[in-house]
């Protein structure tokens, strides 16, 4: 048989193979080509339903793939520039997971950035690793974290040595990169792994306009969201290794969380998503840095706002800067990014990517068009017109260091717990998450101690509309605590 090319999508040949041979399913699921649920089917579309279907031979198994799933992930390493690829359906949440459960074990030390998304927080919840929190410096102005100093990497390093792995954003959810290249060789002299949470990455692997892909740096493992820039269905991702990794080891970690019944509509979505990017990915990111150029122009000519660029860059806490993103300062106009992102939604039907104390996220990929730039430009503009105010009282974003009084996982599933009303929580130890989300940073992760500045912050966070997530009370009158 020819081998498979990066023309070729493996998965998606398949489906239309199996769409073919009109077979009749006694298998699940249960809605048997979704005639057994035709809400759902004059919703979704027949074309849909009738490939969400089970694994079966000749589909494939996504925790034992040995044809058109491993041709499929085959195709993928070799586009990104790894050793292998793994397709993942729990989102990357699933992949971040299973890069830190494969380096790894209970009592294992791991060096990252305290700005890491929840999922690496509950992975080391789930596995027992211990964190080495690198706190990220602080713009300012902006009230963003940045990313990891190579200084305070060497420290981190220096004064644990027994660490298994180095965890890197490959940006951060702004834009923002580290020296991913020099923090790989510190790593890697040290004996440990580098992983790269890129997330918000896909596209770098694409352009050579953009900061170094993870991989392409020399990363040991990279969880890349192609659903965030690459076109894919939600919850798609993919796990990428360098050869420094076991294959057989990585896939038997997935294994123990991911699911037996992998969704077809997601795997084909990364496989069709690949071969786009393959073949004309260098051109649609092109389009995109251009409309994002643009937009970030018209932007800050409105006045007030600022849009920010590689201006930024600083060669060690911002290395580098994802002109892709769209990230806007607003607290100049007297609203916080929230605000912001509440007004554009509720009065101009615009959606973005999330808002923060100080600044908003639109987010620009392959799906964009120039007329929604010129909209969203507009709707800016608007504002500030009819909402600016003045900017004094408004508080200032700071980078909370966290007191970390004792590992994620012991405090988690401690016997001793009290729910203590918010207010009264200072002091006390906290063994659940608080976070705004997006982005899904955590402001308190289990293990941390409460403080009153803390405390103002999310107080602040609530007035002005951001989405607290996380604690068991929803409402967030209450905080579970060590008792």
């Amino acid at each position: 048989m020819k081998q498979p090319t990066q023309e070729n999508a493996p998965i998606l040949e398949a489906l239309e193979r199996l769409k073919q041979m009109r077979i009749v399913p006694f298998d699940v699921p249960g809605h048997k080509r979704g005639r057994g649920n035709k809400v759902l089917t004059d919703f979704l579309g027949e074309k849909c339903m009738s490939v969400d279907v089970n694994s079966m031979k000749p589909l494939d198994n996504l925790c034992h793939p040995v044809s058109v799933i491993k041709d499929a992930e085959n195709l993928a390493a070799e586009a990104f520039g790894a050793a292998h690829a793994f397709f993942m359906v729990g989102g990357t949440t699933s992949s971040v997971q299973a890069m830190v459960f494969t380096a790894c074990k209970r009592g294992d030390k791991i060096i990252l950035p305290r700005n890491v998304h929840r999922s690496v927080i509950n992975a080391m919840i789930l596995c027992g690793a211990v964190p080495v929190y690198i706190n990220p410096q602080m713009d300012k102005m902006l009230g963003i974290p940045l990313g990891m100093s190579i200084n305070d990497v060497k420290k981190a390093i220096r004064e644990n040595p027994d660490a298994k792995a180095v965890l890197v954003n490959n940006p951060t959810y702004y834009g923002i990169c580290s020296n991913i290249k020099e923090i790989v060789k510190l790593a890697h002299a040290n004996n440990m792994l580098l992983l790269a949470d890129e997330a918000h990455g896909t596209h770098f692997y694409f352009s050579d306009r953009l900061p170094i892909a993870a991989m392409h740096a020399g990363a040991d493992m990279a969880a890349v969201s192609l659903h965030k820039s690459g076109g894919s269905l939600t919850q798609s991702s993919m796990l990428f290794i360098s050869d420094k990794i076991s294959e057989g080891y990585a896939r038997q970690i997935i294994n123990l969380t991911q699911t037996t019944s992998g969704s077809y509509l997601l795997m084909s979505s990364l496989d069709v998503s690949r071969r786009n990017l393959a073949l004309n990915g260098k051109k649609i990111i092109d389009d995109v840095i251009n409309m994002v150029e643009y937009a970030r122009g018209e932007i800050n000519n409105i006045g007030d706002y600022y849009a920010y660029s590689r201006e930024k860059v600083n060669n060690d806490s911002i290395y580098d800067f994802d002109i892709t993103k769209l990230s806007v300062y607003t607290r100049s106009i007297g609203l916080a990014g929230i605000e912001v992102y509440d007004i554009l939604r509720d009065e101009y039907d615009i959606q973005t990517e999330f808002g923060d104390l100080a600044n908003l996220l639109a987010y620009v990929s392959v799906g964009d068009r120039p007329r929604d730039i010129e909209r969203l430009v507009s709707a800016l503009a608007e504002i500030r017109r009819i909402y600016k105010k003045d900017s004094s009282g408004m508080l200032e974003a700071e980078y909370i260091s966290p007191k970390v009084m004792l590992p994620p996982q012991e405090a988690f599933y401690t016997n001793k717990e009290d729910a203590v009303l918010l207010d009264k929580a200072v002091g006390r130890v906290c063994t659940e998450f608080v976070m705004c989300y997006p982005p899904g940073i955590p402001i308190l992760a289990p293990g941390e101690l409460v403080t009153e500045e803390i405390l103002e912050y999310i107080h602040y966070a609530k007035d002005k509309g951001c989405q607290m997530t996380g604690p068991e009370d929803m409402d967030l009158q209450y905080l579970n605590v060590m008792g």
